[in-house]
Order: C-alpha cells, then sequence, then structure tokens
C-alpha cells in the first residue's frame, strides 16, 4: 500500500527539486567571478540566489496550475505526478501559492535595487512575468516552442549577468560566455522534460519544440548544447585564464552518458533519472567552474 503524503511532501515536490540547479548554478557562477575579480558581495549574492530560487519555484507553480487549466497534464502524462492534476492541492490554493512565491520574489529583488540601480525592478518583473508566460497568459512560451529560449535567457544569460553586475558591475566577455554555458545546460533540463512528455504535449497543443521537429532534433540540440557548454572552459583559456578554469571538462564523460541515455530511453523513468542528473551535471558544471576560478585567484 503506497502512504499518502503529508502537506509538507505534496509541496516540496511540487517545488520540482530537479530543476532548482537551474536557479542556483548562474548565481554561483556570476559569484564566482565577482570573487575572481575581488568584488564578492555576500549580501547582495544571497538576495540574488533566493530571487532566483524564489523565481524558479513560482514557475514551477505556475507551470502546474496552468498546465491543468489548459488540459496538458491528464492521467495520460507519463511524468511525475503533478500536485494539481493528481487533485493533491486545489486548482485555487496552487494559484495562490503561485502568486504569494513571485511577490516573495519581488520583494527579494527589490534588495538589489541598493546594489544595482531602479532599472533592476524592470529586470526582476520581467523575469516574473516570463514565468508567468512560460505556460500561462495569452501567449504561453512553451506551448509555442519558446520555453528553451527563456530558460536560456532568464537562467543563463540575465542570471549570471545580473548576479555579477550588482556584485562588480559591468559583465565581461567572460562573465557572459559562461552564462551562456550555464543557460544551455540549463535548457537540457526542459529538453528531457519535453522529450519524455512529447506524446501528451502534442495532443495537448503544447508545441514544444520536441512536438514540432521530432525526438531526433531534441537529441541534436541536447548534444550541441553539451558540445557548447564544454568549449567554454577551452575559449576562456585561450582568453588568458589559467589552466583551473578546465576544471569542468572533467564531466565530459558524463555529458557523453547523458546524451547516449537520452538516445537510448526507452522509458518514462529513464527519462525522469536522466532529467534529476541533468540538473546534477548543471550544479557540477557551475561548482567546477567556481573551484576553476578560485584557483586561478589563489596561484
Amino acid at each position: 500500500m503506497t502512504a499518502t503524503p503529508s502537506r509538507l511532501q505534496i509541496w516540496l515536490a511540487a517545488t520540482r527539486p530537479r530543476t532548482l540547479p537551474a536557479a542556483v548554478a548562474p548565481v554561483v557562477a556570476g559569484s564566482a567571478f565577482a570573487w575572481h575579480d575581488g568584488k564578492l558581495d555576500g549580501a547582495a549574492a544571497g538576495l540574488c540566489l533566493a530571487f532566483a530560487l524564489l523565481v524558479q519555484v513560482g514557475t514551477n507553480f505556475a507551470n502546474d496550475y496552468y498546465d491543468y487549466i489548459q488540459g496538458a497534464d491528464t492521467a495520460a502524462r507519463v511524468g511525475p505526478r503533478r500536485a494539481v492534476a493528481a487533485g493533491l492541492v486545489a486548482p485555487a490554493a496552487m494559484r495562490r501559492a503561485m502568486w504569494g512565491v513571485f511577490a516573495a520574489a519581488f520583494l527579494s529583488g527589490l534588495g538589489l535595487v541598493a546594489w544595482g540601480g531602479p532599472w533592476l525592478v524592470a529586470v526582476g518583473v520581467a523575469s516574473i512575468l516570463c514565468g508567468l508566460a512560460y505556460t500561462g497568459g495569452p501567449y504561453p512560451l512553451g506551448y509555442h516552442g519558446l520555453g528553451d529560449v527563456f530558460v536560456f535567457l532568464f537562467f543563463g544569460l540575465v542570471a549570471v549577468g545580473a548576479t555579477y553586475f550588482v556584485q562588480a558591475g559591468r559583465p565581461t566577455p567572460d562573465v557572459w560566455l559562461a552564462a551562456a554555458a550555464i543557460g544551455l545546460l540549463a535548457a537540457n533540463i526542459l529538453v528531457v522534460n519535453n522529450y519524455r512528455d512529447v506524446e501528451t504535449d502534442g495532443p495537448a497543443g503544447k508545441r514544444t519544440l520536441v512536438v514540432r521537429f521530432g525526438r531526433r532534433f531534441a537529441r541534436i540540440q541536447f548534444m550541441v548544447s553539451l558540445m557548447g557548454a564544454l568549449a567554454v572552459p577551452a575559449v576562456l583559456l585561450l582568453r588568458g585564464h589559467r589552466a583551473g578554469c578546465l576544471l569542468p571538462l572533467l564531466l565530459a564523460p558524463m555529458a557523453w552518458s547523458h546524451a547516449r541515455r537520452l538516445r537510448d530511453s526507452k522509458t518514462p523513468s529513464e527519462l525522469i533519472a536522466l532529467l534529476g542528473d541533468t540538473g546534477k551535471l548543471l550544479a557540477l558544471y557551475a561548482g567546477l567552474l567556481a573551484a576553476g576560478l578560485a584557483l586561478e585567484r589563489a596561484v
């Protein structure tokens, strides 16, 4: 007999822990570059982390709510159980939680104005609106194949760039390179998720890139993103960084195994496991990049 999950377990699962590295990794990368440049600010970095995590959780709650409302989450879905679709959380309760988390994100983002100026309000509002628009609103990004672009921009370029900016000023070309790598790996989490759900997303009108162009395209996109992210450390070396910046290349065997697992997957459970491991790869990449920058400064 399967035990009934507690309310805490239900809400923790609704945050989708496998996706949270997409929020943590860009803050780690941006802060590592700020520390490398002698300008790390722990308070600003902490607020960036709080904002990023809250936007990620708010987006996940919005996805849970709007996918149910629009019919994408049904009994035929093969992925992890969704709180609203499974009847574990009432739609109205999920909607309230979504707005509450986004409000908390906005308030934490306001704290960064002291470091980056009032224009950061616009960045924060845009991030929250895009989190809502991923599956909600009149033109849901995820339903029109734009989810990957959203993740690359906001969990890569915007998150890493803003994290560095509030601590150290205008991002350097090296910061933008790292931001692109983080964005590519974050988007791969979405690729695996959509690869798993392609059979149910299409009939529900959710036209992800996998639905539009097929699984072969998704496998190529996944591999190209891995290769692009692993190329960044070599470019950083060519731009004058020390050999420590090559530490993320230690992940090449893991990246190759992930590409093979995506290609050879036969069951939803295999893809669910790969989804979690794709998030771990992103976290490890950010951690090794930060370690490499720390070694570089220490030498």
